[in-house]
């Protein structure tokens, strides 16, 4: 009895422990997405990103680019992701960049499903996001795919609705961008 006792104590407090992580809602004009933002190890990027979701950054905004292993042929190391947000950089340049959160400083990777934000230079990142398909190592600090190794900012995860990703990795493109981008209705956080 007492085991049992000990145990469900254990059980009990590492729930209390826990913290939820919040999560919101994509809804597409292909199907919806369940995003948990992890606010926990990347507090700059997913506070940032949270802040655009509540301001209603993203109503009407699209997934328009589709990064596959047949339409890079110029990138000697290549990815697999699908990218997101407002696409018109007169738009993006409104909003200023945010610190550069490594994968090294975070601890997150990019693996099958992680939400992270697209950029040019460290600390350029504001609006834009990705989504990866399969498990991107290069995309994480010290990886290839960007020159300066610094990798991209990881800051979350596909909970529900990886099948959408993938459908949408796999629509028609003209060298990376969707000859019809998927339009993003809104993205919401849900309680």
């Amino acid at each position: 009895m007492k085991y049992i006792a000990v145990v469900l104590l254990f059980f009990a407090l590492a729930a209390c422990g826990k913290k939820d992580l919040p999560k919101v809602e994509v809804e597409s004009s292909m199907g919806n997405l369940v995003l948990e933002i992890d606010t926990v190890h990347a507090p700059l990027t997913a506070g940032n990103f949270l802040k655009l979701v509540d301001q209603g950054l993203y109503l009407n905004a699209s997934f328009y680019r589709v990064v596959r292993m047949d339409n890079q042929p110029q990138s000697p190391v290549k990815i697999e992701v699908i990218q997101g947000g407002l696409m018109d950089d007169n738009l993006i340049d409104k909003y200023p960049g945010i610190e550069h959160e490594t994968t090294e400083k975070t601890g997150l990777k990019h693996l099958d499903g992680t939400l992270s934000m697209a950029r040019n230079q460290p600390g350029t990142a504001s609006t834009e996001f990705f989504i990866c398909v399969g498990d991107q190592p290069e995309l994480d600090f010290g990886g290839k795919r960007n020159p300066d190794g610094q990798g991209f900012a990881a800051f979350g995860k596909v909970v529900e609705g990886m099948d959408v990703v993938l459908q949408i990795q796999q629509l028609n493109d003209d060298k990376q961008y969707l000859r019809e981008p998927v339009l993003i209705y809104n993205i919401k956080r849900l309680k």
